[in-house]
């Protein structure tokens, strides 16, 4: 199990935001990132949406972060661009167990409780405390 290549993009997008303190424009942010302009531009409209950063348009225009640094989360990233983290796709409510379907799978608890302890540690890594550490 891996992210995707949109996703580890995500978090370097958010990282040169975070880095850098003010606004930047999707090229100079696609450069720090080492991300090409066209992929850039999709994921800050998915993280704009999101309200993680925020956009301004026009001459003075670009891209900054828009909530404390200390309250963006890895896991929220990936949730963004992932959608729901799951171990295993019978935690999802469109799929459900194709091997009991009309009751709980004995692994479905211990799927429920791994995801559980995954979300719990994304969750508790920010950028904050990723910059406080390569600093």
């Amino acid at each position: 199990m891996y992210i995707t290549s949109e996703t580890d993009y995500a978090v370097r997008i958010v990282d040169a935001l975070a880095r850098n303190e003010g606004r930047m424009d999707a090229k100079a942010i696609a450069d720090k990132a080492c991300v090409t302009l066209r992929f850039s531009l999709k994921i800050l409209r998915k993280l704009v949406a999101s309200g993680i950063i925020r956009s301004f348009k026009g001459s003075l225009g670009g891209y900054e972060i828009a909530r404390p640094l200390h309250e963006i989360t890895i896991f929220d990233v990936i949730n963004i661009i992932e959608g729901p983290i799951v171990i295993n796709r019978c935690l999802l409510e469109r799929h459900g167990c194709t091997r009991l379907p009309d009751k709980k799978c004995p692994y479905h608890d211990m799927f429920e409780q791994i995801t559980s302890h995954i979300h719990a540690q994304l969750a508790s890594v920010s950028f904050e405390d990723v910059i406080s550490l390569s600093n």
